[in-house]
């Protein structure tokens, strides 16, 4: 399917947001993520089910003030 991963175009076959985290190496990354502009916390992006034309967000904590 093709999906939008912060603005870039990809192809996955993931099925879930976890399976797609995976995928592009974010593995155990402390991120942020939303689908569609909706937050998806860590604990449900397991069953965070991915379809064609989703765009997914991934955000990286940081530091400073």
């Amino acid at each position: 399917m093709k999906l939008q991963l912060n603005g870039t175009p990809v192809h996955s076959d993931a099925p879930t947001l976890a399976a797609l985290l995976t995928a592009q190496g974010y593995g155990d990354a402390k991120i942020a993520t939303a689908v569609n502009g909706t937050f998806v916390p860590a604990s449900l992006r397991a069953d965070h089910a991915l379809a064609d034309g989703d765009s997914v967000e991934v955000l990286a904590p940081m530091q400073g003030g």
